[in-house]
């Protein structure tokens, strides 16, 4: 079998690449930095397996994650197994089980790679790195602001200097909706209109769902959650102004909060607010966001408050975190210079390497004999080689 026939065996199934060099290098680096930054907060990191019992893996908030599973039978224990379609899950199930002594509220950090049945339009790749932290037990403003806030730390120590926060409550149009008694088909179609971003279809879609008289102010406060999407600040105002149901009049103070919180820790950070948006934040419990880069404008990051552990054993505790997008992240991210890679010739003594590495050299060892050192250097994609005992750049 010639070369060329053997070709097929690089090709990978959709959605599924190898990461080449300097690019799996950058990543390993930047996974990292983000790492060490949760830690510098206090952060642990875990490691979760890849695999693990289904029931384990989709049960709580991981439900909302079973069509993306890949699942395979455990040949030991002849029980369903799924690969990790996302690693908040598995924290918060170590959360609630293995370290359920510890005190809280509990600060876990995690990297590794997870896969996904499909990818999206925006998102086709199956297989992608995760890396975030889960801050666990305890519910407030200020935990969910720290979320906010080392999501934001670790991206610039990454190297994303210019970003912005998107605040959402994807909780929120449910609780208006239960205090303003809205059926479950009404609440459908108010949805449609409010994702189409659709003030006209509101009331259209509102039809006969709230009694008589009540039409007009179940359109009003809806139409006014549109209304307060934009920068956070006036968003907040409008949203605050509105006569929300008491549940979510909480929600919205809440929200207000946590801007603050966060303004005062960053006075420049660009935030906006989107209050009824909630595609993609299906197992969110309240003040959630996105990271975006200013440039890009793509999605860096996502987190927010959830419940940890299995509501529906009765073993929960209130949670929030972020996950970092890395392939997305580095893509936003300037590149650090290549290390300098040095040649050494054949017969170097191996002693002579490390002063080198330590001026932040790369050592290539030759391993063959060969004519012209320079020759060698350049063609194994060497920036100098060591001539006469001296770094000579090529």
């Amino acid at each position: 079998m010639t070369a060329n026939d053997n070709n097929h065996r690089g090709l990978l199934p959709a959605g599924l690449a190898d990461l080449l060099p300097p690019d799996a290098a950058r990543e390993a680096g930047a996974i990292g930095i983000a790492i060490e930054r949760f830690a510098a907060f206090g952060y642990e990191r875990v490691k979760p397996p890849l695999v693990e019992f289904e029931e384990s893996l989709l049960g709580g908030p991981g439900a909302a994650l079973a069509p993306q599973t890949f699942r395979l039978m455990d040949p030991v224990s002849q029980r369903m197994m799924g690969v990790r379609p996302d690693m908040t899950v598995q924290v918060a199930r170590i959360a609630v089980t293995r370290l359920k002594h510890e005190p809280r509220p509990l600060r876990l950090s995690y990297g590794g790679n997870v896969i996904r049945v499909r990818g999206t339009a925006l998102k086709p790749e199956r297989q992608f790195a995760q890396v975030g932290s889960e801050l666990i037990g305890v519910d407030s403003a200020e935990a969910d602001a720290e979320a906010v806030l080392l999501a934001i730390d670790a991206l610039r120590a990454v190297g994303v200097a210019d970003l912005s926060v998107d605040l959402n409550l994807p909780t929120l149009v449910a609780a208006v909706a239960a205090g303003l008694k809205l059926p479950a088909e009404t609440l459908r179609r108010v949805r449609r209109a409010l994702n189409r971003k659709d003030e006209g279809g509101i009331a259209k879609a509102l039809g006969d769902g709230p009694g008589k008289g009540d039409g007009k102010k179940a359109a009003d406060m809806l139409v006014g959650l549109l209304q307060a999407a934009g920068p956070a600040e006036p968003g907040i105002a409008r949203l605050t102004a509105l006569k929300l149901p008491a549940a979510a009049a909480a929600e919205a103070a809440r929200l207000a909060e946590v801007v603050k919180l966060v303004r005062a820790a960053d006075e420049d950070l660009p935030m906006t607010l989107d209050p009824v948006e909630y595609r993609g934040l299906e197992y969110q419990t309240g003040v959630s966001f996105s990271v975006f880069g200013l440039k890009g404008r793509e999605e860096l990051a996502r987190g927010g408050r959830y419940s940890a552990g299995y509501p529906e054993d009765g073993v929960s505790e209130p949670a929030t975190g972020f996950t970092l997008y890395m392939d997305a992240v580095l893509s936003a991210s300037d590149t650090a210079p290549e290390r300098p890679r040095l040649f050494l010739p054949p017969g170097t003594p191996w002693s002579e390497a490390a002063p080198w590495q330590a001026k932040g050299y790369a050592v290539v060892r030759g391993v063959t004999a060969s004519a012209d050192p320079r020759t060698e250097a350049k063609r194994l994609r060497c920036s100098h080689a060591l001539v006469d005992k001296e770094a000579v750049p090529l």
